[in-house]
């Protein structure tokens, strides 16, 4: 962990003070859980779902060839069924 220093405006301070309080917690694990979830909370979401998502196919018995399956999706009806729409 580092150690940085902010200037707060007294309006922001006093706000944030409160918060702590009523919290019971600090005004620096405040900030740190706002910037957390400001900046990486979607990076974290996305690795998570990544995470998920590797293997996904293991649990497919049967071996399908990606360039046939895409081609099967394409010879399909979707086209037609989205005019009628």
């Amino acid at each position: 962990m580092r150690r940085t220093q902010l200037y707060l405006d007294d309006h922001l301070w006093n706000a944030l003070h409160a918060r702590a309080r009523s919290r019971k917690t600090s005004i620096s694990q405040l900030v740190r859980d706002a910037v957390r979830d400001r900046y990486l909370g979607k990076r974290e979401e996305q690795a998570k779902a990544m995470q998920e998502f590797v293997g996904i196919r293991k649990s497919r018995s049967e071996s399908i060839d990606a360039v046939e399956y895409i081609r099967s999706l394409r010879r399909g009806d979707r086209l037609n069924r989205l005019k009628e729409k």
